[in-house]
């Protein structure tokens, strides 16, 4: 492992432009679950609440389990040293996009600048009649369904809902960052929903190097994975920073001392 590390980081130092691919796995250290697979949230709640349809017609039963994942059980997640080596990697030249599928805002929080949120964000919410933007902390969320100050109309989660379509933005900065990547970092995604699964495919025909970290081999592990880091997304990026910013590192532990 420890040669496939200093592997990466070398590849990493060299690449002209390098996307990072984030999933659900990246967050689960911050307490986050994901939501398939074995203890995952679709175990516990119906995933038929975030479907678009269900949501226009019972807005307010929608929301009761929304607000109870994503503004009380999400709201107290912060960000871990996987998102923060990213961050770290950005503002130092070697990483020019990070495309995540997650709504946590947790790249943000940790400092990350240059994303493309495929699936939207949670810490937004939008007025279906006026369309007007709310910060969740802008809006009593003790009535369901919250509603517009402006107009009274309804509001929704700013992220994207079964049913509903990616937003083009991100869908286009997804797809120019797989034609220009020299390296597609994927972290944290076992690759199983669609259309975000096809990004790193897409890199890959374009000749990208791709750098896996996952706790278990994945849908693109045998298929497309050049070099595969197994492990937790924290352990991994932590021992891929040391590789990175090693001068850095002494200067910081010299400061200790």
């Amino acid at each position: 492992m420890k040669e496939l590390i200093k592997e990466a980081a070398l590849i990493l130092k060299r690449s002209r432009f390098t996307t990072a691919f984030t999933g659900a796995g990246i967050s689960v250290e911050s307490g986050i679950p994901s939501f398939r697979g074995s203890g995952g949230l679709w175990e516990k709640y119906d995933p038929g609440v975030l479907d678009l349809q269900h949501f226009m017609h019972d807005p307010a039963g929608s929301w009761v389990v929304i607000k109870e994942i994503f503004y009380d059980f999400f709201g107290m997640a912060k960000p871990n040293k996987a998102h923060l080596v990213l961050a770290r990697m950005e503002k130092e030249g070697l990483l020019g996009r990070i495309v995540t599928q997650n709504i946590d805002n947790l790249h943000q929080e940790a400092g990350s600048l240059l994303l493309s949120e495929f699936h939207g964000n949670s810490k937004k919410l939008k007025c279906l009649q006026c369309h007007r933007e709310y910060h969740p902390g802008q809006i009593s969320l003790d009535h369901f369904p919250p509603t517009c100050v402006e107009c009274g109309g309804i509001l929704k989660p700013g992220f994207v809902f079964f049913g509903e379509g990616i937003p083009q933005v991100p869908l286009a900065e997804a797809y120019e960052a797989a034609s220009i990547s020299d390296v597609f970092l994927i972290i944290g995604t076992t690759g199983e929903v669609m259309p975000a699964n096809q990004i790193p495919f897409m890199a890959k025909e374009y000749g990208a190097v791709i750098i896996e970290v996952n706790p278990e081999p994945s849908n693109y592990t045998d298929k497309i994975t050049d070099i595969f880091l197994q492990g937790k997304a924290t352990v991994v990026m932590e021992q891929l920073e040391r590789q990175l910013f090693p001068a850095a590192l002494d200067d910081d532990q010299d400061g200790i001392n």
